[in-house]
């Protein structure tokens, strides 16, 4: 076998369909899209969410809830992500640096309790969960909790 001899797999390249190329081509005339109506004409294209004139199921359910424009946004970072680091004190400026959060996320951070200590080490916080505060002061450390806000999310 030579370089030469080596071509795409049997059905690999399919020539593209040209339509509306006479009677012979198996796709004159109509061009595959049948007689008349909307659907025939060039520069059709429903909008969004229509159902041939059915009430839409975007209108038949109804509305539900708000949103509340207070709601604070927080990063999440759980226990195990923190037992990767070898420092004893852990800040969202460090969780920046050592990329388990990106930069736009760092505003406020919460600690969640996923995962397991094995070191005492001092985080500080906007939020904590309970248990994570628990497997934190189990294994020797402490959370502080940072007051404020130190980077405005709106």
């Amino acid at each position: 076998m030579r370089l030469h001899d080596i071509g795409p797999a049997p059905g690999a390249r399919k020539r593209r369909k040209r339509v509306g190329r006479g009677p012979g081509s198996g796709l004159g005339k109509t061009a595959g899209r049948g007689n008349k109506g909307q659907k025939s004409r060039s520069g059709y294209s429903r909008r969004w969410g229509f159902e041939g004139g059915q009430m839409p199921l975007v209108r038949r359910v109804p509305k539900r809830g708000f949103t509340n424009i207070f709601r604070e946004e927080f990063a999440e970072v759980n226990v195990a992500q923190l037992a990767r680091l070898q420092e004893s004190e852990i800040t969202p400026e460090l969780l920046v640096e050592r990329g388990i959060l990106r930069r736009r996320e760092a505003g406020r951070v919460k600690l969640l309790g996923r995962g397991e200590l094995d070191r005492a080490v001092t985080v500080r916080v906007h939020a904590a969960s309970a248990s994570a505060v628990r497997k934190v002061e189990a294994a020797g450390g402490k959370v502080e909790l940072i007051r404020g806000r130190e980077a405005p999310d709106r």
